[in-house]
């Protein structure tokens, strides 16, 4: 009998075929992991205390809370500088105020820098930027490709904004992007949203102001400004939804720094320099998570380079907590250092600082003279916030307390953060402390000399240009 092998021997050279196409597929490198988007939302002059998901309790963010919900929240972030242009050069560059050149309010940095515009270009993303457009200029340091949505003038008295452009860009497929989405919200005049949302009488205040109408009311204003910021957070996150990438999309909230009261921005206490910051990354980062990771603003750029996936850029200030943000460590700095130059936005009144998670130094550097700042301070304005205090100081002790705290700065201020968290309790004079104190001034005094910040002398006029 016959046997036909044929169909047998067809069958077993397409297995043989099948197989080492298997072999030689396992052979090959796999393909590269999908580098996620990346969306920046900041505020603008936020007082991280009033999120509902930071402890505030003056309304419910409830956009802001849902990142936190859903995210990493960072508890310890810091600005090196209370004042929005140095901090936003900082977060673009990695570098200190005093390396980066712009170390007082409104001067550029120098021209000769590198920024994330260009770390993550070479990365392979697309960098883009929304809104608030202070610490673009030169704009061979800051080649942001800008997106028309977001008002770019902080002190405009309206903050209408659109999505169109914004989903256009994100929705290219060429590349991935690092887009910057910078609200002016709640940067004064305090002008948007709602005021009458809030009832005046049942705020409640930082307990290093003085309770006067004026204060209360200007407040209703502040937090209706921050209840637009919220707004703005989620419709981005429902854009990101509707467009289907809020999962390959990387959210960072950040609240940059402290508000225009009395005793916030332009200092060095926590009331200026503490921000906030979130980080919502699917699949990477636990929900609902929290860390006390030292961190400060020039930590984001090298942040955003190591999620990229390029390589660390020497001579940063600034390094990586991807592996805070991925769980694989706790801590990140041991110190955060602050710097702070007054002019131009009142008399030279340079101070610096350095803490940790327990205590804080400041150095006062010009203590001898007083601290005026034009705007929050000024006597001619006799029904601004800061007049309703001078106006009680003959009659209120705590009205003498917290205006002489600003105006009169010791040379030297060291607080129990944990303890006094407001910075209320000075400790300089007490001899208990005064070993900590010392090794606080001695790291201090190194970062400094590492800076090649010249202190007083670096607070002095300067002529702004238009680069």
């Amino acid at each position: 009998m016959k046997t036909n092998f044929s169909p047998f021997i067809t069958f077993l050279a397409a297995g043989v075929m099948l197989c080492s196409s298997f072999i030689a597929q396992a052979g090959k490198p796999l393909p590269a992991k999908k580098q996620p988007n990346i969306i920046i939302i900041m505020a603008d002059d936020l007082d991280s205390r009033q999120l509902s998901c930071y402890g505030g309790q003056n309304l419910r963010t409830t956009n802001i809370d849902a990142l936190a919900d859903q995210g990493l929240k960072f508890n310890q972030i810091y600005a090196s500088e209370a004042m929005c242009v140095p901090t936003r050069a900082s977060l673009f560059t990695g570098l200190y105020p005093a390396r980066h050149g712009s170390y007082q309010n409104h001067k550029h940095v120098y021209d000769n820098l590198k920024s994330v515009c260009h770390y993550m270009r070479d990365a392979g993303y697309e960098v883009a930027l929304t809104g608030k457009d202070h610490s673009t200029t030169p704009r061979t340091v800051f080649p942001f490709r800008i997106i028309k949505g977001f008002e770019p003038n902080c002190v405009s008295k309206t903050d209408d904004y659109f999505l169109d452009s914004v989903k256009q860009f994100i929705t290219q497929k060429d590349k991935p992007y690092c887009l910057f989405i910078m609200s002016i919200n709640p940067h004064a005049p305090w002008t948007n949203g709602d005021p009458s949302e809030f009832n005046a009488a049942k705020l409640k205040l930082p307990p290093h102001w003085v309770d006067t109408r004026v204060t209360r009311d200007a407040f209703c204003h502040y937090l209706a400004e921050v209840r637009r910021l919220d707004n703005q957070v989620g419709d981005v996150m429902h854009m990101l939804k509707e467009t289907g990438q809020d999962e390959n999309t990387i959210v960072i909230f950040l609240g940059e720094q402290g508000p225009q009261f009395p005793g916030g921005k332009w200092t060095c206490w926590d009331y200026g320099q503490k921000s906030s910051m979130i980080v919502r990354w699917p699949g990477k980062v636990k929900p609902h998570t929290e860390t006390e990771a030292i961190v400060q603003y020039e930590d984001i750029t090298p942040t955003l380079i190591d999620i990229a996936g390029g390589k660390a850029v020497k001579g940063l200030d600034g390094r990586s907590f991807l592996p805070v943000i991925e769980g694989k460590q706790q801590t990140h700095r041991d110190y955060a250092y602050g710097i702070h130059n007054n002019f131009p936005e009142g008399n030279p009144y340079p101070m610096r600082s350095i803490r940790d998670t327990h205590y804080k130094l400041i150095l006062n550097l010009l203590s001898t003279k007083d601290y005026y700042i034009k705007y929050s301070m000024n006597p001619a304005k006799k029904n601004s916030v800061w007049s309703t205090w001078m106006a009680r100081v003959d009659t209120n002790e705590h009205a003498r307390f917290a205006t002489n705290r600003i105006v009169h700065h010791p040379a030297v201020e060291f607080y129990d953060i944990q303890k006094d968290p407001w910075e209320l309790n000075n400790l300089a004079g007490d001899v208990s402390y005064k070993e900590l104190i010392n090794k606080f001034t001695a790291k201090l005094n190194d970062w400094m000399k590492q800076q090649g910040d010249k202190g007083a002398a670096m607070d002095v006029p300067f002529e702004r240009d238009n680069k």
